[in-house]
């Protein structure tokens, strides 16, 4: 028990003879110091202080397989407890982080914003074994941070005119592939002229989170990016186990650099576990061997051609958030004297190159997965924070890849209802924060079909939100008229355009070549 004079007590006379020894100048001895020690010995301890039982709520920290607390995920593994709701941004993989508890069928339904390279995950859903919630990574970070602060419920301009608000997509499908579970529509209110719905918090019952270092009472401290979701997710359960790497003594932590206060954790278990890279990427090395380059295919000079011209909409001192895939390669073709911070969305600002081979770290990742590297100026934060920039119009401009984009500037890019199902991360939140978006795909399918669309015909990702799509072929700005042709690629005329672009569009008269 601590215990404070300053405050008044409800037993007066206690506080007034705590108060007199102090004055005296005696020392009241705490004897509490050890009674303080959360530490467990074995996870399985662990476990069954926190009273995890089936049918219950489980928050689990970790983005991908970076910050996940594997021997608490084994541990329960270990057991016959099923039948678990698990939120959790994503499932780890096959055979992996919260993928062995989905190969056990001991969870029945996940709440997270992204399925990603998990095989079993997809076909179990798509299946209908397993109930899926798919959250917008954003509102996700924010309903566990809520939860864990007394908030019952917000609103947020993320997923406002798209299935996450209207309701009716499948949590559970039935085998024939129609819809078991439907999800329920949101509340949806207007403010300052913009549409929002309402999001509830969430709480659990248990929560597994993974430190870098504890103290005995709980302070934790994490390193690199792996605090992703564990800030929240310790913060949102009643009774939270914190797997670390290092275990000191009370005192032996700095108070100002304590991530997540011990109060909020109930149980420590030290584990000195595999960190598996889910995608490790590094710097390549000089191949100058006195040969000429290669000359590159038609579509890798397709996809500079798109790249390069995407770099031009990035602007000295912007903060910039950039997706998976073509967006990431923009930050190469920089023009000259520009300098950017890049923000990955599990909480990172100030992104650096890959690392050079062998200095990779799995602490520390991008919001694809790969490893990374930090810039002078960088920092590092929770994925509610992390969202709390973009949500916040804080960051500039994003760029990301598409499946359709309508000519009002819908865009579709998270999802193939019955055949692919990747998940929204933080798509739908990037696009709804008001801050530019710059659309970069092929502009026709691998049918040869046009991704430029009339309707979009898949679920929107948002609703009128991209400003700039910049194809193989040409760019487009989008306007509240709709799609304004305003560079052509070379060798490509107005009516080639036309020809493989569904959605009508109007002509810039200041129409040039794609700038490089």
């Amino acid at each position: 028990l601590y215990l404070n004079t300053t405050t008044t007590c409800f037993v007066p006379d206690v506080a007034m003879f705590l108060t007199k020894f102090l004055q005296r100048g005696l020392t009241v001895r705490n004897p509490g110091f050890r009674a303080f020690s959360k530490l467990c010995s074995t996870p399985e301890e662990a476990l069954t202080k926190s009273g995890l039982k089936t049918g219950d709520t489980l928050t689990c920290g970790g983005f991908g397989l970076c910050g996940i607390p594997m021997a608490m995920i084994q541990a329960v593994n270990q057991t016959k407890i099923k039948d678990l709701t698990v939120v959790s941004n994503n499932c780890g993989v096959d055979d992996w982080g919260l993928g062995v508890l989905l190969q056990s069928k001991q969870i029945k339904r996940m709440i997270s914003s992204y399925v990603g390279e998990n095989a079993e995950f997809e076909r179990q859903y798509l299946g209908g074994e397993l109930e899926v919630e798919l959250t917008p990574q954003g509102t996700l970070a924010e309903r566990l941070r809520a939860g864990g602060a007394g908030i019952p419920a917000f609103f947020t301009p993320t997923g406002h005119g798209t299935v996450i608000h209207k309701g009716g997509f499948g949590i559970k499908y039935n085998a024939d592939g129609s819809v078991a579970i439907p999800s329920e529509p949101r509340e949806a209110r207007e403010f300052d002229g913009r549409g929002y719905i309402m999001e509830h918090a969430i709480k659990g019952q248990v929560g597994f989170v993974k430190a870098w270092k504890a103290d005995k009472y709980g302070n934790l401290m994490f390193r690199g990016t792996a605090g992703a979701f564990n800030y929240e997710c310790a913060k949102a359960a009643k009774f939270t186990v914190a797997e670390v790497e290092e275990v000191v003594e009370m005192g032996q932590l700095d108070p100002s650099e304590i991530h997540v206060p011990g109060i909020y954790v109930k149980a420590i278990v030290q584990a000195d576990m595999e960190k598996r890279i889910e995608k490790r990427t590094v710097q390549k090395e000089s191949t100058d061997n006195g040969k000429a380059p290669a000359t590159p295919s038609p579509s890798a000079q397709a996809r500079e051609r798109i790249v390069r011209r995407a770099a031009l909409e990035l602007k000295d001192g912007m903060n910039v958030n950039l997706g998976i895939g073509i967006p990431t390669l923009a930050s190469n073709f920089l023009p000259e004297g520009v300098t950017i911070m890049l923000q990955s969305e599990n909480g990172l600002l100030g992104m650096g190159p890959y690392p050079k081979a062998g200095s990779e770290h799995p602490d520390l990742i991008n919001a694809g997965k790969e490893t990374v590297t930090t810039l002078p100026g960088s920092s590092i934060f929770s994925s509610s924070e992390s969202f709390a920039m973009i949500r916040g119009n804080h960051v500039d401009i994003t760029i990301l890849g598409a499946l359709e984009v309508a000519e009002n500037g819908d865009l579709a890019n998270w999802i193939i209802p019955g055949k692919m199902v990747k998940g929204m991360g933080g798509a739908m939140d990037l696009v709804s924060s008001g801050s530019r978006v710059v659309v970069t795909m092929e502009h026709c399918n691998k049918k040869g079909q046009s991704k430029i669309l009339k309707q979009c015909t898949l679920p929107l990702t948002a609703a009128k939100c991209v400003s700039c799509i910049i194809t193989d072929l040409a760019v487009f700005e989008v306007d509240s008229e709709g799609l304004l042709l305003t560079e052509l690629a070379p060798g490509v005329s107005v009516d080639d355009c036309r020809a493989k672009t569904e959605a009508s569009f109007r002509v810039s008269p200041d129409l040039c070549e794609m700038r490089q």
